[in-house]
């Protein structure tokens, strides 16, 4: 594409943790945008950058209005400007009168960003009136907001809908999250292993469905694994289960047992009497917990198993943490998990981290570097290995 004296309009994914005095926790997602604003600015355009922060509407103010001061993109400017070298502006609004005459007046070299785009009732809608208002602002529309590609909202799908082919593309973002997740859907190399946790198996339901075509083996962890002990008759005392899927994961081990793929749950787990960090805590056998316990994270048995199976993979994928992970007493599983999988891509395997804790988990242990690649997308990565269609990704290859 010619990208020179034209305005481009760029919707990123800036949806990065805040502390209590807005200062950025993890700019990830944000230095995961920079080499395509980069690009765009070395091939002589003025770049209009759009993205979302949080829920605004979702979470208002007690008077019912939106928390302006908490969700407000202003927060972002000082370290996008800082990562791109050069100052950023910024409008106060996302269509309105300062968007409007900030992006008219913006030249080649320039950057400017907008205010939050769910400061706009009409975004989760996916509202076509909103999305011209965005449209005008530019001559080509980017997506290079992986993680909310699989939302038909505004400032996603609907405005790529108002571009033809020749004006509208995906950014270098969104090509590397596509490729690395065809790279694991797509005659990945064997043994393939997947390690699915996290709370819920109804999170997780179709993914796992979905491995169980693609897996040679798949390890579960997390709070999701105690429906698992249930359905094959153990004891769970106070572990976290989902009653209704009992039989959803007797029916996923046939299944899974019928394809000849390996289903690993933990042996032992860390168990504790309260769900708290100053909780006492055992180690015990996970299909015999007492009442009154739970499981929190997986134990130092099930631990080496899961770590020896990783580490003689040759395709890896991690979604989703092995407990309770925010808590230190609980954090030991997810940690050893991640340093296996490091261990795996050093040995020559490719490892894929599918985005939401995980991500997190590894961006803690200082290990993102060790991987081959972390995605940025939680629910859109989900989705994408579901084999769902996302509206962000359709809109844009037409």
């Amino acid at each position: 594409m010619n990208f020179k004296d034209k305005k481009v309009l760029i919707r990123v994914d800036f949806n990065v943790p805040l502390d209590k005095d807005f200062h950025i926790t993890d700019d990830t997602r944000i230095r995961a945008a920079i080499p395509s604003i980069k690009q765009l600015l070395e091939r002589g355009s003025a770049v209009i950058i759009m993205s979302h922060l949080g829920r605004p509407l979702k979470k208002l103010k007690e008077d019912g209005s939106i928390d302006r001061e908490r969700f407000t993109l202003k927060h972002i400017v000082p370290r996008l400007s800082e990562l791109l070298g050069q100052p950023v502006l910024f409008a106060k609004d996302t269509v309105g009168t300062d968007a409007t005459k900030k992006a008219k007046e913006l030249k080649p070299g320039q950057v400017l960003l907008l205010e939050n785009t769910r400061f706009e009732p009409g975004e989760k809608k996916g509202d076509r009136e909103l999305a011209q208002k965005m449209a005008n602002l530019a001559d080509i529309y980017i997506n290079d907001a992986f993680g909310t590609a699989h939302r038909a909202h505004a400032s996603t799908s609907v405005v790529a809908s108002l571009f033809d082919a020749k004006h509208k593309s995906f950014g270098l973002l969104m090509e590397k999250e596509i490729l690395n997740a065809n790279k694991l859907l797509n005659n990945p190399e064997r043994p393939v292993t997947a390690i699915v946790g996290g709370a819920k198996v109804s999170d997780k339901m179709l993914l796992l469905d979905k491995l169980i075509d693609l897996a040679d083996n798949i390890i579960i962890g997390g709070g999701m694994a105690y429906t698992f002990f249930l359905a094959n008759g153990g004891h769970i005392g106070n572990s976290l289960v989902e009653k209704d899927r009992v039989e959803l994961a007797k029916n996923l081990q046939q299944k899974a047992h019928q394809k000849g793929v390996n289903i690993y749950l933990p042996v032992d787990s860390i168990i504790a009497d309260a769900f708290s960090e100053d909780a006492h805590t055992l180690v015990a056998n996970s299909m015999d917990i007492p009442d009154g316990w739970m499981g929190l994270d997986i134990g130092p048995e099930a631990a080496t198993a899961f770590g020896d199976v990783i580490k003689k993979s040759k395709t890896v994928l991690w979604n989703g943490p092995m407990g309770v992970f925010e808590m230190p007493p609980f954090a030991g599983g997810t940690h050893s998990v991640a340093k296996s999988v490091a261990e795996a891509t050093a040995n020559g395997a490719f490892t894929l981290i599918g985005g939401g804790d995980s991500v997190a988990a590894i961006n803690q242990l200082g290990l993102a570097d060790k991987v081959s690649y972390v995605s940025t997308g939680g629910g859109a990565m989900l989705k994408f290995l579901e084999g769902a269609k996302l509206p962000g990704i359709e809109a844009i290859e037409g």
